[in-house]
């Protein structure tokens, strides 16, 4: 199969429509139709990835690198979305829960999602209105993708660092006013709620 037509079946086996995951990636129904009817072969790697990433496959799997073919989707665990997390407040609280959602998820431990709010994280496929899958825990390794706590605000995602008292939450953006938040923890309570495990593309 071509990587048109790996695109067009993995697309309708999801139940997708050429305006949904076109409005996504950032291009219009036309060249999403061009992509999948090979009129356009070259499609730029940024674009295989974030395709990639909206129909839960992989960039070697549309490319054609991998010969096994599509894994079907299997929800298997029912989260709670949250709409944010605050302090004071129970993680579930009910105030802060509005609905749930069914994901595949595999291993043991304890779920929620999070709608996405802002553009803080957009250069890591982060949009605003995704879901983060989140598994929670109280710690994550340098470098992952953390849902955080500063102080008593709401909480914060961004890429997690951590060397002695410092820590570093760095944002992933093409907006240039998102900056390094830098912290002690000597002089600041700073606490990791969960590790990002998923980004679900909610098409609404």
């Amino acid at each position: 199969m071509t990587t048109g037509s790996k695109l067009k079946a993995r697309r309708k086996q999801l139940g997708l429509t050429l305006e949904e995951l076109a409005g996504h990636i950032g291009v219009t129904r036309q060249t999403l139709s061009r992509y999948e009817n090979g009129v356009i072969a070259n499609i730029p790697m940024e674009r295989i990835e974030r395709l990639a990433a909206a129909m839960q496959t992989t960039p070697g799997e549309l490319l054609g690198w991998q010969d096994n073919d599509f894994l079907e989707y299997q929800p298997n665990r029912r989260v709670p979305i949250l709409g944010r997390i605050s302090a004071g407040l129970p993680l579930y609280a009910e105030e802060q829960v509005e609905g749930a959602i069914w994901v595949e998820v595999g291993g043991a431990g304890e779920y929620f999602a999070l709608r996405v709010k802002g553009d803080s994280m957009n250069a890591a496929h982060i949009f605003e209105g995704n879901l983060l899958i989140v598994r929670k825990q109280d710690i994550v390794e340098n470098g992952e993708i953390a849902v955080v706590m500063i102080d008593d605000n709401d909480a914060t995602v961004k890429r997690f660092h951590r060397q002695g008292h410092i820590v570093t939450l760095l944002p992933q953006s093409t907006n240039p006013e998102h900056l390094p938040q830098i912290y002690d923890t000597r002089k600041t309570a700073v606490r990791v709620i969960g590790k990002v495990i998923k980004n679900e593309i909610i098409f609404e």
